[in-house]
């Protein structure tokens, strides 16, 4: 302090006396002398390293403010729920004075499994009441740790259970539902739909309404009725004298007058028929379908809609040798073996039946419960005791004859499956349907190979092939025939339509004359059709039949002979 009071003197101060000047020195290093003591105050001053310390009483001061989350220290149970510290806001409500840690009130947080907080959630929705959890789970005589529902009323046989845990079975859990699941069943397929046992629906319509709807369920009865699903005792009558002739050969050996029918050769040229020259009168109802015998052709084997298949012959007298019964409904088609010994007949009733063609005996029969539009032989040698059968339910199913059962099912049509035709040396067939697609299938393989479906196509209902093999004519149902080749790309033939019939709505059968040089079809106003195959001209057409003429067949060994089958129940013969 005395350095500062004696510190360098004014600018006013350099006009002094010389005396004063010599002592200047000195004054400047008055600071590192010791200080006087006399004027020193260090004796007065006394030093104090620590604070001031209050000393404490019991009560603890700190704080716990009241919105913090977390605690800094341990504090005691009257402490945590001591009241707010601070003047009461006069104006506030009894609402507004209440703690809340949210909009409606104040949420206690209580730590609780997933599982048990929906299990009591459940229990309170369906039952009506469920375990407090703000208090201890040991229930008091008073039930207060239950909260109950006002909405809904606790079964008595809940017995203070959750939802979890078993009860006794009420009265309407014991009810049993109307089940069938099998989507395989369309008519009866019930799902989830199918209702209680005994339940009674309460909407019901009444008077005319009623009595209309009546009506319609007795049709429907009666048109989904199978008058009987066992199958009718198969029989055949035998209508010539003898079975053989005078040198002990069956009926069913080709004539030996007709040298030409055991040539491999088909003839050379063919020519158009020009007159009837027979009928053959038998069926009491229009024929479906006529096959001729294998090989020779010198048999031929009919299918109608008066349940029955004849067979009958082409040369001689041109007699009805036998018929065979054992369909309850219409025969939709007929297929020989390779040989002609055994034949197939499938119909309406359901039934495919295998015939002994020379006894008449009915060897066996299948059905897949649904109706079999076509069915076939596999042509194979070694493969003869396997068929197939196109049916309603859109499958094609094999079964092997030997055992009787279902060997494969070709299951991708969306429709009701008409025509198989093999091709390719019989390792594939081309099959045809409703969905107005055509499929190829390799055998025993049931997943197609090849689909054909364009938005011009129309179904085909009736397939034959060529026969060189390369070639399928179908009978379309835009009155065309269109032609696919029957080789590997089973590519439409554009070129090679044949039109100028009217077949809308019936599977008139094609047919090719032996030599590929023509083209046949009947169509639904019971004319005859035939083109030329290499310029798809028509050359001929002529009134057969009366209703529709349904199928046309050349004879295989015969130049100018043709068959025709009619809805009139004739099977003419023309040259």
């Amino acid at each position: 302090m005395l350095n500062i009071k004696n510190y360098g003197s004014s600018s006013e101060d350099e006009g002094d006396d010389e005396p004063q000047k010599e002592h200047s020195n000195e004054t400047l290093l008055t600071h590192l002398k010791p200080v006087d003591p006399e004027l020193s105050v260090a004796k007065t001053l006394q030093i104090c390293a620590a604070p001031v310390v209050v000393p404490t009483n019991n009560e603890d001061s700190r704080v716990l403010v009241h919105n913090n989350k977390e605690l800094t220290h341990n504090p005691k149970y009257e402490e945590l729920f001591a009241p707010t510290y601070g003047p009461e806001n006069p104006f506030q409500t009894q609402q507004m004075r209440a703690t809340r840690n949210m909009l409606s009130g104040y949420v206690e947080k209580a730590h609780l499994s997933e599982f048990q907080f929906e299990n009591q959630r459940r229990t309170f929705t369906s039952y009506g009441y469920a375990v407090d959890p703000s208090t201890e789970p040991i229930v008091n005589e008073k039930g207060e740790s239950v909260v109950v529902s006002a909405m809904v009323a606790a079964p008595e046989e809940s017995e203070g259970k959750t939802v979890f845990e078993n009860i006794k079975k009420r009265p309407l859990d014991k009810k049993k539902r109307v089940r069938n699941d099998n989507p395989e069943d369309i008519t009866g397929f019930l799902g989830p739909w199918g209702g209680y046992e005994g339940e009674k629906r309460i909407l019901k319509p009444e008077g005319d309404e009623a009595k209309e709807i009546e009506e319609i369920l007795a049709k429907r009865q009666k048109k989904g009725k199978v008058v009987d699903d066992q199958p009718l005792e198969e029989k055949s009558i035998f209508h010539i004298d003898k079975g053989t002739d005078y040198m002990g050969r069956s009926w069913i050996e080709a004539p030996r007058s007709e040298t030409q029918l055991r040539s491999d050769t088909p003839p050379d040229k063919c020519f158009l028929p020009k007159a009837h020259i027979f009928t053959w009168k038998g069926h009491t109802k229009g024929v479906s379908a006529v096959r001729w015998f294998p090989r020779t052709a010198h048999l031929m084997l009919s299918a109608a809609m008066d349940c029955r298949a004849k067979i009958w012959e082409v040369y001689g007298d041109r007699r009805c040798i036998r018929t065979y019964f054992g369909h309850r409904q219409a025969v939709r088609d007929v297929n020989f073996n390779n040989t002609g010994t055994h034949f197939l007949s499938a119909a309406y009733d359901r039934y495919i039946k295998l015939w002994d063609t020379e006894t008449g005996d009915c060897v066996s029969r299948f059905t897949s419960r649904k109706v079999p539009y076509c069915v076939k032989f596999n042509p194979d040698e070694d493969k003869q005791h396997l068929i197939v059968a196109g049916t309603s339910d859109k499958k094609i199913i094999c079964w092997d004859t030997r055992s009787g059962e279902i060997v494969q099912e070709y299951d991708r049509h969306l429709g009701a499956v008409n025509t198989i035709t093999f091709v390719d040396d019989n390792r594939r067939f081309v099959t045809t349907s409703d969905d107005k697609s055509l499929r190829v299938w390799e055998w025993d393989i049931p997943v197609d190979m090849k689909y054909i479906a364009d938005p011009s196509m129309h179904s085909l209902p009736a397939v034959t092939a060529a026969p060189n093999g390369k070639w399928l004519a179908c009978q379309s149902m835009d009155n065309k025939v269109v032609v696919f080749s029957a080789l590997n790309r089973f590519k439409m033939n554009r070129k090679k339509t044949f039109t100028g019939h009217m077949v809308a709505g019936y599977a008139c059968s094609v047919d090719f004359s032996p030599d590929m040089s023509y083209l046949v079809s009947g169509d639904a106003d019971g004319k005859a059709y035939i083109w030329d195959w290499k310029t798809t001209k028509l050359y001929k057409k002529w009134k057969a039949h009366d209703g529709v003429c349904i199928s046309s067949l050349w004879h295989p060994h015969e130049p100018s002979r043709l068959l025709t089958a009619g809805w009139d129940g004739l099977i003419k013969y023309w040259d």
